[in-house]
């Protein structure tokens, strides 16, 4: 039988904290949730490799590495209302409940968002939301968000994801350029305006929802 706690703890001690993850509720969070429990079981005996992880359809469980320092870079809070956009199998989401008060989580595929709520409910996790829909389009029903996470890497971001921030919320996410190379980055609302900071290099898969749009070649 697997031993999916001392695999928990050489995640955390062997990809996180060589890698510049400190805050300790974040530590905490990942040490406590199993990650098995988030991917198909004929992949659970490697669910905590530093990889990302295929879950069907072109979807993916983002590397370990990647997702804890974009949360750690989003300065969650315990009060702070969040939504994540494109959950998949739901382990980001169950991540940012244990960091927040209240996860909105918008998934487009059906068998992974009823994954992802089953998934919740064995683990006895109440204070997120599982809604179908668009992720693109996020969930303004509930917006303004103090932190919007995308579970993937994406060409860009939506303005209509942006415009769902509270003022000093923060969306981070990867985005993958032209050139195919994947950057880390942190959006911050002031002042009803959005900057960003790109944060490190990722190569993090691109969502099928938000790939580039062909161009058109005359």
């Amino acid at each position: 039988m697997a031993d999916y706690a001392t695999a928990r703890r050489n995640m955390v001690d062997g990809q996180l904290r060589p890698n510049k993850i400190t805050n300790p509720e974040l530590i905490a969070a990942i040490q406590q949730l199993p990650r098995e429990l988030f991917v198909p079981a004929s992949m659970q005996g490697v669910a905590y490799i530093d990889e990302d992880l295929p879950l069907g359809e072109g979807r993916h469980l983002m590397e370990p590495v990647v997702m804890a320092r974009l949360l750690q870079a989003a300065q969650i809070r315990r009060t702070d209302v969040a939504l994540n956009i494109a959950p998949g199998t739901g382990y980001d989401a169950a991540v940012l409940s244990a960091l927040s008060s209240t996860v909105v989580a918008i998934e487009s595929d059906s068998a992974l968002a009823e994954h992802a709520t089953t998934t919740f409910e064995q683990l006895g996790i109440d204070n997120i939301a599982v809604i179908e829909g668009d992720p693109k389009e996020g969930y303004a029903a509930q917006a303004p968000y103090d932190v919007i996470f995308i579970s993937g890497a994406v060409s860009e971001v939506p303005s209509c994801l942006l415009d769902q921030l509270a003022e000093g919320g923060r969306l981070v996410c990867v985005i993958v350029r032209e050139t195919g190379v994947g950057s880390a980055t942190l959006f911050v609302c002031e002042g009803g305006a959005t900057g960003y900071t790109v944060l490190f290099d990722a190569s993090t898969p691109l969502l099928p929802q938000f790939e580039p749009t062909p161009k058109f070649v005359f």
